[in-house]
């Protein structure tokens, strides 16, 4: 019963992946363009969090809800966190694609 108001594993799952990132490339960083990190890095950076994610859903076997739900968590996190709109759908975009891929 307490499962279904308390925040999900998918939930804890979505806001630890934005924290790795942000811990990796900072919002400050991000939305500076006077501190630019090179697109290999920032590539590198963002593959590592999504195959983590594609991890837990392969150990999880998450359906079409619990995966939109990780990338609607993920992506208010990335926005609480303050990176920039075309970063965040970015990012989230890149979720959702490594999630629904075979």
């Amino acid at each position: 019963m307490f499962k279904l108001f308390g925040p999900s594993s998918t939930d804890e799952f979505a806001k630890n992946l934005a924290q790795d990132i942000a811990k990796r490339y900072p919002p400050a960083i991000a939305n500076n363009p006077e501190q630019m990190v090179s697109q290999k890095r920032l590539t590198a950076i963002l593959e590592d969090a999504f195959n983590k994610a594609r991890q837990f859903n392969s150990d999880n076997r998450l359906g079409m809800y619990k995966k939109a739900s990780l990338g609607n968590t993920f992506k208010w996190e990335l926005k609480e966190m303050g990176y920039d709109k075309k970063f965040v759908d970015m990012a989230t975009e890149g979720l959702i694609v490594y999630l629904t891929k075979r």
